[in-house]
């Protein structure tokens, strides 16, 4: 079986989860510089993302929601994910995001993926604490791809990584096939294709076989 594991956040969404909060909490362009000082590596994607939900804390439970409304993914993510899982491919989403918001963006799309893997915001009486933890605090998504090829009992050679940004790179790297979204010039060399849409994104699962032609694609 195929495994694919897709980035999150400006990959299968245009959103960065942690902006959406930013804006909702009156602390979106201070999010935005800390994010931006992490994509050109002045600081590491721990200290950053932790920087980045410190500024979080005390935001109630129904703000949080209602940032995370603001995420959809983008046009034919859905379908194709669906159409994945239909050609017997597995489909992950691995991301140093917040689970909560990419299942909230999932049940509105009404699809579903094979696994996820994401951080979690530390809720306590209603309101953000400021603290986050998870299984990707440090970006480790290569052991995490790692560990679903194991759990599907999936060669390395079988899988293929989705994903643009310096955190996705080790993914990229570990991976069987390495597809960049948009990537950052610097992740670019670690792939072997880049694409700049949905619609290309299929088209490339579709002449390598991965996913049957003539889905569910709008």
């Amino acid at each position: 079986m195929t495994l694919v594991a897709f980035d999150f956040d400006e990959t299968l969404t245009q959103w960065d989860l942690s902006v959406l909060l930013g804006r909702e909490y009156d602390v979106g362009s201070e999010i935005r510089g800390l994010l931006e000082q992490g994509l050109r590596d002045e600081v590491n994607f721990g200290t950053s993302l932790r920087q980045r939900v410190s500024l979080l804390e005390g935001m109630p439970e129904e703000r949080v929601d209602a940032a995370f409304e603001r995420c959809t993914l983008r046009d034919g993510a859905a379908e194709l994910l669906t159409d994945l899982r239909r050609s017997d491919v597995s489909v992950a989403i691995v991301t140093g995001s917040f689970e909560r918001g990419v299942e909230a963006a999932l049940e509105r799309a009404e699809v579903a993926v094979d696994h996820l893997v994401a951080n979690r915001l530390v809720l306590e009486n209603g309101a953000l604490t400021g603290d986050v933890d998870g299984p990707l605090l440090e970006g480790q998504k290569d052991q995490a791809l790692v560990e679903l090829a194991v759990a599907e009992g999936t060669d390395l050679d079988r899988t293929i990584a989705v994903g643009g940004g310096a955190t996705d790179a080790p993914m990229l790297q570990a991976a069987g096939a390495a597809v960049g979204y948009d990537p950052e010039p610097a992740v670019e060399r670690h792939c072997d294709a880049v694409v700049t849409s949905m619609r290309k994104l299929r088209l490339y699962f579709e002449q390598h076989d991965v996913v049957e032609t003539g889905g569910t694609e709008r």
